[in-house]
């Protein structure tokens, strides 16, 4: 347990003063994901629009075995783990090999991240899982303790960070591993602008109405008096940056008050709120990032889509 109790209010109001209170506006994606935001996301995973999901799945399952004999792994990490649902694949893999000594799960969570605990040390009895309540952009220095590990960091996460961000994330991380170890990433891919703004732009809505909820977090934990149907969804391409960013507009002037992050905010009509980045990449890009950290790429897999990628820390 490496969080306090009042974590997660802390760091939400801290995070508001400075994404709100700047420009351009922002908010962290991490706080779309309370539970009505968590059910949201689990809801666009299943659309047809939507293909970064199923596609790291399905990549997943061709590539497990492969990616075990190209590893030198007995330590399985995984970041922002939530039910390890996808990573079961890759333990089955460890694990019928003979290879899974250990399972490191880290995850805000505590009681999604204590239920998912308790169903893999029935699914891996002979495998230790020592289930790690942290926030990964903060506790990495944490996984140095762990040695000949493989860090699971899935879901395209990695792409949430903008270009310093993910520069000092990287380095970190590669800073907590030893020689040897590796880093299986999911990455989204550069594709058709068109296909991207779909994905993210489903006409049930529910992509809409995951990015506003989290306006609702606001006013639920800091008081605040967002109004909801005063903002509109604005998701593009952002063709230079080679991200998807998903905003929300102001329709008409708004003051926000904000109690619980002690902030009053003016916004402009069609002033815009950057809710979450979603940046995609190309195999040249990412070993060009992951290089820059002494990461070298060994393995690649893909559909064309979406590719996971296996890379080795190097001295």
């Amino acid at each position: 347990m490496l969080l306090d109790a009042d974590h997660a209010a802390g760091s939400l109001a801290s995070d508001v003063r400075r994404g709100l209170g700047s420009a351009p506006r922002t908010l962290p994606p991490k706080w779309l994901y309370d539970d009505e935001g968590a059910r949201l996301f689990d809801e666009i995973t299943r659309l047809p629009e939507y293909y970064p999901t199923e596609s790291e799945r399905r990549i997943l399952l061709d590539a497990a075995a492969d990616v075990v004999r190209r590893s030198r792994a007995t330590t399985v990490v995984e970041l922002g783990s939530g039910t390890s649902d996808k990573t079961r694949v890759l333990l089955d893999a460890f694990a019928a090999a003979g290879r899974l000594e250990r399972f490191v799960p880290v995850d805000v969570a505590e009681e999604t991240l204590r239920e998912a605990a308790d169903m893999l040390a029935t699914r891996y009895p002979s495998a230790a899982i020592e289930a790690v309540v942290a926030d990964f952009t903060l506790h990495l220095g944490h996984l140095a303790g762990y040695r000949r590990k493989l860090v699971a960091f899935l879901g395209g996460t990695i792409g949430n960070f903008y270009v310093e961000e993910r520069g000092a994330f990287l380095g970190a991380l590669a800073d907590s591993m030893d020689e040897g170890d590796e880093l299986l990433l999911g990455t989204d891919l550069v594709k058709d602008a068109d296909r991207l703004i779909t994905a993210y732009d489903d006409p049930g809505g529910v992509t809409e109405a995951f990015v506003k909820n989290s306006l609702r977090v606001l006013n639920r934990e800091l008081d605040a008096d967002f109004d909801l149907d005063a903002y509109s969804y604005v998701p593009f391409w952002d063709r230079r940056m080679q991200r998807m960013d998903l905003r929300l507009r102001a329709e008409m002037p708004q003051h926000v008050r904000v109690p619980g992050a002690d902030l009053e905010l003016d916004l402009a009509s069609g002033e815009e709120i950057r809710i979450e980045i979603s940046t995609k990449f190309t195999e040249e890009r990412l070993r060009a990032e992951l290089g820059a950290v002494g990461l070298t790429i060994t393995g690649w897999w893909t559909d064309g889509d979406y590719a996971l990628t296996l890379a080795r820390k190097e001295t």
